[in-house]
């Protein structure tokens, strides 16, 4: 069973816990991480663009000139993609770029993902995380004492509107709660920092 150390806010080291082997301490599927930061980049996709084909440029009714006679290419239309203001061949169009993943690979997913901040140590337990009011200082100075470096992830188990703010203005820090936690953040910050708390919710849902 994987252990993790239990740091106060000043970065001192207060306890030790034990994290289940069923969410912390699987074998990690680097396929299935790969897919579902796949979905969750393309689920994130507008798909908004579009521009217009030959069909739907204004104007282009009339064949330019004749088809024979004139020593010049044949044509039967000003609006051929060819042309300076016709329509775009291929034109992008507005489209759905979503998809779903069966759950059983997500949640294979998410505890590869957990199982990987284990494995390599980049995991920080806070005892607790509370602050009276937004303070971005404070909050910068508890991630210098976790050692937390530049690119860090705060997993809380609710929406804590101090913390949230107090980490919204620090570069190459996220928050997020046991709910919205998902593989992408996990993978992308070099730091998983998660309260003690966080750490129990997480096991409850995913175990």
């Amino acid at each position: 069973m994987p252990k993790a150390a239990v740091y106060n806010v000043s970065g001192e080291q207060v306890n030790e816990m034990e994290l289940k082997d069923s969410v912390f301490g699987v074998k990690i599927n680097e396929h299935a991480m790969h897919q579902v930061v796949k979905n969750q980049l393309a689920n994130k996709r507008q798909g908004t663009k579009s521009t217009l084909t030959r069909a739907e440029v204004r104007g282009g009714g009339r064949k330019p000139w004749r088809q024979k006679g004139t020593g010049r290419a044949r044509h039967g239309t000003i609006r051929s993609p060819i042309w300076v203001g016709g329509g775009v061949a291929f034109a992008p169009k507005s489209r759905d770029f979503s998809y779903t993943l069966p759950k059983k690979l997500k949640r294979i997913a998410m505890k590869s993902a957990l199982s990987s901040k284990v494995a390599s140590e980049q995991i920080r337990v806070l005892e607790e995380l509370k602050l009276d009011a937004p303070k971005t200082k404070e909050m910068a100075n508890i991630l210098k004492s976790l050692d937390a470096g530049k690119k860090a992830l705060i997993v809380i188990t609710d929406n804590d509107e101090a913390i949230v703010r107090s980490a919204k203005n620090i570069p190459g820090v996220q928050t997020a709660s046991v709910n919205t936690l998902n593989v992408y953040d996990i993978l992308k910050y070099d730091h998983f920092i998660i309260t003690k708390d966080a750490v129990e919710r997480v096991e409850e849902v995913y175990a």
